[in-house]
């Protein structure tokens, strides 16, 4: 786990704008941050090395190719050691269906988010390679109906920075 970076007001701002819109140009990101735009630039460039910023995606909207039905399946593996949890992480991040894979704690050891053609292809991905791996004790599978994404990470209001660090 990383540590913990400490992050002013404006780093806040940055990391919120975005999160909402990754392709934002500099100046535009600048602007919207009152910000100029070198010192913007210095900003996301010490975010990026401080590795607060691991990286950058857009979303793609599955039904949109051709995946239009998603379920969550919660996992249970046995012997729930080190080797096997890295072999079983290993195998489904290779399925071409995973969208994300959470290894938790409770009553589910994994939480794999999947995104399929149709029923009959969720049933061979279920069936017919997660059921035969010898470490998965048990499965239960849950269709998604509506997925809400939710906003930009910030910090609640009693965390958040009250100033702007002096650089």
């Amino acid at each position: 786990m990383s540590e913990s970076v400490e992050l002013d007001s404006v780093d806040w701002r940055i990391l919120e704008e975005l999160q909402n819109d990754a392709t934002l140009p500099n100046r535009t990101l600048a602007d919207r941050v009152g910000l100029a735009p070198s010192s913007c630039l210095q900003r996301v460039r010490r975010l990026r090395e401080q590795g607060v910023i691991t990286g950058s995606h857009i979303d793609v909207d599955p039904a949109a190719t051709g995946l239009a039905l998603e379920a969550v399946v919660a996992v249970n593996v046995r012997p729930h050691t080190r080797p096997i949890v890295d072999q079983f992480r290993e195998f489904v991040m290779a399925q071409p269906e995973t969208r994300s894979l959470l290894h938790v704690s409770g009553q589910a050891d994994f939480l794999l988010h999947v995104a399929v053609a149709d029923t009959a292809h969720l049933q061979e991905f279920l069936v017919d390679r997660l059921a035969a791996r010898t470490e998965v004790r048990n499965f239960t599978s849950s269709i998604v109906l509506e997925q809400l994404h939710t906003r930009a990470l910030t910090p609640p209001k009693h965390l958040r920075p009250k100033r702007r660090r002096r650089t």
